[in-house]
């Protein structure tokens, strides 16, 4: 019989209410003998807790969730008490002691979930992006793809594979039967035109699921003294740099996480450009440079008072950058030196730091969107949707292949759908994946 697991699925004590999960076969055992009954499914029962002996250990609300109607697909129960630490230790402590009772892995009650048919995997990973998620953005999208919304798109583009191979398949086996549809080619290789652009749409659109997912990555780059230090301290609200009138003081790509109008963007602070013989000072340059090219916008800062100056050549970069002019409270007042495209600040003064921000957030919108559409979040689910996209171009490409080999084409593209959702063979990627959860979810 299979193992009855248990946690902690609340934060770490001391709070105010802990939460203990339970799921598993003898999950009905478990509620009899910690508080002699069995509550009525989905009612919070309040009630004292005891450990076998009899001893009190807490009293609080018991909720019990008969399977397959859970979230594991199982008997599933939840003990809310007392978040101190030792309520929650004597209770946990009493489960433990339990016949067929133990603490749940990483992950566990997820994957029950997922076993049980209750969840597909990209559900799963989006439930375990929900739990990670720091901004709004990312929430959203979380818990779009949590609830299916990736699952329902995937299932439907399977959905036509197959009838698309079954329409074959009765043209093979039926030919000489009246009742068999006419020319396949007629009747499904529109449609799987059609798909193929919608998977190249889909896949065309996989940055901004990134974007959100992993941040929007911002490169400052400049000359020494310009003010990147300065501005990323500014826009941090903190000192996360140090900042020194003396040329060179960062050697290093400093990383920054912040919220801008909801979404997650990773502020990297960057070694001034210039010549020098300095062997650490050319490595710095070099991660500089590197960390502009994999960026999704470089605010490229210059110093407002040397608007003339010809700054460090960076553009082969051009279209992801966005100059910044800095130190305009050293200036006089607008001559028409900085172009109207450009944004001008001061760090000291505070002055055009919200115009910059606005200017970010655009680019966000622009490069990452707010697409309520589902979109590929993964590395894993890009890689498959091209395997699948590159299997519909071989089934229609060449007219003179056998009907059987393009129908072979279709299904290994839609063997590859099927391992985005967990419907065929994914037994290899299901420890990594749910390694990613905490204990107790």
């Amino acid at each position: 019989m299979r193992d009855t697991i248990f946690a902690l699925s609340s934060g770490a004590p001391p709070a105010g209410v802990a939460v203990i999960r339970i799921s598993g076969p003898n999950v009905r055992f478990g509620l009899e003998t910690l508080t002699g009954l069995v509550p009525a499914p989905r009612v919070a029962h309040l009630t004292d807790i005891h450990d076998r002996s009899g001893v009190l250990l807490d009293r609080g609300l018991v909720l019990f969730f008969p399977g397959p109607r859970s979230f594991t697909g199982e008997d599933v129960a939840e003990f809310q008490i007392h978040g101190g630490r030792a309520s929650v230790s004597s209770v946990l402590s009493a489960l433990s002691g339990l016949a067929g009772f133990r603490p749940a892995e990483p992950g566990e009650f997820t994957k029950r979930a997922f076993e049980n048919g209750r969840m597909d995997l990209t559900a799963v990973e989006g439930l375990s992006d929900l739990i990670r998620a720091e901004t709004e953005a990312q929430r959203r999208q979380a818990l779009d793809q949590a609830g299916g919304l990736l699952k329902d798109l995937y299932d439907g583009w399977a959905r036509r594979l197959t009838y698309a191979r079954a329409m074959i398949e009765a043209e093979l086996d039926f030919s000489d039967e009246d009742d068999i549809p006419g020319s396949v080619t007629d009747k499904i290789w529109p449609d799987m035109r059609d798909l193929a652009l919608e998977i190249a749409d889909h896949l065309s659109r996989a940055k901004t699921g990134e974007i959100v997912r992993d941040g929007f990555r911002i490169a400052l780059i400049g000359k020494p003294n310009v003010g990147k230090s300065s501005l990323l301290n500014n826009l941090a609200h903190r000192d996360v740099a140090i900042v020194s009138e003396t040329p060179g003081t960062t050697r290093d790509v400093i990383e920054t996480r912040l919220d801008i109008g909801g979404n997650l963007v990773l502020l990297l602070d960057t070694a001034g450009l210039r010549d020098s013989d300095d062997d650490v000072e050319i490595e710095g340059m070099r991660r500089s440079i590197a960390a502009a090219a994999d960026a999704d916008l470089i605010l490229q800062l210059r110093d407002a008072r040397h608007a003339n100056t010809i700054s460090y050549d960076l553009n082969d970069l051009r279209a992801k950058m966005l100059i910044v002019w800095t130190k305009s409270d050293l200036v006089a007042a607008d001559d028409g030196a900085i172009p109207i495209d450009d944004i001008l600040i001061s760090n000291k003064a505070g002055t055009g730091i919200n115009s910059l921000i606005s200017a970010i957030g655009n680019r966000i919108t622009t490069d990452g969107g707010r697409n309520t559409e589902a979109l590929p979040t993964r590395e894993r689910h890009v890689h498959l949707l091209r395997q699948c996209a590159i299997e519909l171009e071989n089934a229609q490409n060449d007219s003179d292949l056998p009907i059987e080999v393009k129908s072979e084409y279709l299904r290994t593209a839609a063997v590859s759908l099927g391992r985005i959702t967990g419907t065929v063979d994914v037994e290899d990627l299901l420890g990594v994946i749910f390694s990613e959860f905490c204990v107790g979810k």
